[in-house]
């Protein structure tokens, strides 16, 4: 399996020449559900421009984040990248602006703000990005300070794709339950609960939280091609909760 955001130029090339068409379900992240305006604030639309290829092209893309301090957001480490598709710390090696506290991109809520650096994480498919103007009115996610359990049931909000064949990401916030099917000492496997066994991430899912009770558990890394009813590759945030917080501080 390829990270959300590797996959996106192979599925596409397939698609092109297979003669398929973009296909948009009524629901998703994909098969989840659209997110009412004023829900799941902490959520983040991440939107990246002239990322460098390994072939010496650019392209513009997308990942997904959630909000853990005014300053800082949290979301996956393959986001930010160099050439080689190596991850990086530093200055935001591309211009990369969150959107916070906004399920619908027509609408005028919430803030619309630069990322300036990157921090990645110690171990996992995890980063912290750090914003150029802190956003104050959005409540944020708590870290988790246990893993969860085989058997649990986690939220995901993400902007990513409809389903894998689609042109672009969605312009509305999605959302699903997933159950978690396993539990490594990184990572999560997760598996779609509602509203569909097949309620899945997608492309451009990248970072998105999987969360409860206010509390982040996970973030998104990587997956089969979606809707699927596989399992899903998630890393935990609850071994990085000392290094998360620290970040917070600074």
């Amino acid at each position: 399996m390829m990270s959300r955001i590797a996959r996106v130029a192979a599925l596409a090339a397939v698609a092109a020449a297979a003669g398929m068409s973009a296909a948009t379900p009524a629901d998703a992240v994909a098969n989840g559900g659209p997110v009412p305006e004023g829900r799941y604030r902490f959520a983040v639309r991440l939107a990246m421009h002239d990322v460098p290829r390994p072939d010496g092209t650019e392209e513009d893309s997308f990942c997904s984040a959630a909000l853990l301090s005014p300053w800082w957001i949290i979301t996956a480490g393959h986001c930010f990248h160099d050439r080689e598709r190596d991850p990086v710390s530093g200055a935001v090696p591309y211009e990369t602006t969150a959107t916070v506290g906004r399920a619908d991109l027509a609408s005028r809520s919430g803030h619309v703000v630069k990322v300036v650096s990157v921090q990645q994480a110690p171990g996992g498919d995890i980063a912290m990005a750090k914003l150029a103007q802190p956003v104050y009115d959005v409540v944020p996610l708590r870290i988790a300070d246990r893993a969860p359990k085989a058997g649990d049931v986690l939220r995901i909000a993400g902007w990513g794709k409809l389903a894998a064949t689609d042109a672009g990401p969605a312009t509305h916030l999605q959302t699903g339950q997933v159950k978690v099917s396993t539990v490594g000492p990184v990572t999560l496997g997760v598996k779609g609960y509602r509203p569909a066994a097949d309620t899945s991430a997608c492309e451009y899912d990248s970072g998105a939280p999987y969360f409860r009770d206010g509390v982040l558990v996970a973030v998104e890394s990587t997956g089969p091609s979606c809707p699927h009813v596989e399992d899903e590759t998630t890393t935990r945030v609850d071994p990085l909760r000392d290094w998360v917080r620290g970040k917070l501080l600074t």
